[in-house]
């Protein structure tokens, strides 16, 4: 097909995700290797946000693709009541990988129902109802993961499940001074003394927070909630869906502080997306509780043999390139391109990352640190910064008054720079339009 073609197939007969469907204007996509994917006709972006912040790996990598081509002719499907040598191999190299003593893990479809499984978990082994939750936080869009979002896409489905609780942020940017540990900390502790501890199941986060705003948690502050967890009760469910396997320069965003949660959720960067698979990793204590009790929890394509072969093609891809300290060395040129911005650029009021996860904040006067789109709202400059970078074929997020820099982990510097001098180029029309 032409890319016109399936542009107009695609919005006559399917839904496009978070959107006015009169609205969707999607870029057509034929093919694509490494950090850059093609049109149709030929036009070449360079995938600057690896999809939705998933193709870690960076796109078409052979080793991947032909794993799940052998796992395919040799068997395509074994119901989860089955065990598999994918399975089995799979449950053993994450329990490798993971923190402390994670080494149980219950596979689903993707990080939406990883979330919603970890609540279930959490739920059944406490005995108690209550998950606390953060505000600006996004967890998934299915029903129970989706009350837990922090965000606006949760506010069209509320009420939503009930027993969540959102808690502050907190929070760094432009809009404000930054929450201390301690700060942030007492709040916590506050709203659980308020709630009744005895009540709270789990206590849910972003690791590092993704979609709204590459939010990095202040030193001290992830040591002090699996503090304030222990000491109350509380399972700490980490969600390490967009920050897992090497995006932050490590291979779990935890590593950074050394904590270990009860419970780890991931996706994503899992199978780096070439198949859907997510999973919830949980320490051996609490999945002993399942021993002799149900777990009240299934799934068809739970422990799919495709998505498990295509983790572990994807997990030795990371192994045999150094895709995990790569992401450190590029998080670092990165980190310095990010960096010299606001000196340049009068309209960008922060940019932070960490590894290859990285976000700007764009702002309409920096003085007053009026951001340049309203939350949860968009602007004219932003529009027009949004199909800029489209034009000359960057492809990454651009939401509210920020965009994200979130490569593939294979990127080279030379890829980075030319990306950012597209960036530095639609910063500079911006400036000019705010004179």
């Amino acid at each position: 097909m032409t890319g016109e073609q399936m542009v107009a197939l695609t919005r006559r007969h399917t839904l496009y995700e978070w959107s006015a469907q009169a609205s969707v204007d999607p870029i057509p996509v034929a093919r694509a290797e490494g950090v850059h994917f093609w049109t149709p006709e030929g036009k070449r972006y360079i995938d600057f946000n690896s999809q939705l912040m998933c193709v870690n790996a960076g796109h078409g990598d052979p080793r991947i693709v032909k794993a799940i081509q052998d796992q395919a002719a040799t068997l395509a499907y074994a119901n989860p009541f089955m065990a598999t040598e994918v399975r089995a191999r799979l449950g053993e190299k994450l329990a490798q990988l993971t923190p402390g003593d994670i080494d149980v893990f219950f596979f689903t479809n993707g990080g939406s129902e990883a979330n919603e499984n970890a609540m279930r978990i959490a739920r059944l082994v406490t005995g108690r109802h209550k998950i606390l939750a953060r505000y600006r936080s996004y967890h998934g869009g299915t029903a129970g993961s989706l009350t837990l979002t922090g965000d606006p896409r949760r506010w069209a489905m509320e009420p939503g499940m009930p027993g969540i609780v959102h808690v502050p942020h907190p929070y760094h940017g432009i809009q404000r001074g930054s929450d201390t540990a301690a700060e942030a900390l007492a709040q916590l502790e506050e709203i659980i003394m308020l709630e009744g501890a005895h009540t709270i199941a789990a206590f849910i986060l972003e690791t590092v927070t993704g979609t709204n705003g590459i939010l990095v948690p202040p030193d001290g502050y992830l040591e002090g909630v699996r503090a304030l967890c222990d000491r109350y009760g509380i399972l700490l469910i980490c969600d390490e869906v967009m920050s897992g396997f090497g995006r932050t320069g490590a291979w779990f965003a935890v590593d950074h502080w050394k904590v270990v949660p009860d419970i780890l959720t991931m996706a994503k960067g899992l199978t780096s997306a070439y198949v859907p698979l997510g999973a919830v990793g949980i320490r051996r204590g609490i999945a002993d509780h399942f021993q002799e009790k149900v777990f009240y929890g299934g799934l068809t394509y739970n422990s799919h043999p495709l998505g498990c072969a295509a983790a572990l093609a994807t997990i030795q891809v990371y192994e045999e390139d150094g895709l995990v300290q790569r992401a450190r060395d590029m998080g670092g040129v990165m980190r310095g391109l990010l960096d010299a911005l606001p000196d340049a650029h009068p309209s960008v009021g922060e940019a932070r990352s960490i590894g290859l996860f990285g976000l700007v904040e764009l702002v309409r006067d920096r003085a007053t640190r009026e951001p340049l789109a309203p939350f949860n709202g968009s602007s004219p400059e932003m529009q027009a910064l949004g199909r800029f970078f489209r034009e000359r074929g960057l492809y990454t997020f651009v939401r509210w008054n920020t965009f994200f820099t979130n490569p593939p982990l294979c990127i080279s510097e030379a890829d980075l720079r030319e990306a950012f001098a597209i960036i530095d180029e639609g910063l500079t029309r911006v400036d000019a339009s705010l004179n």
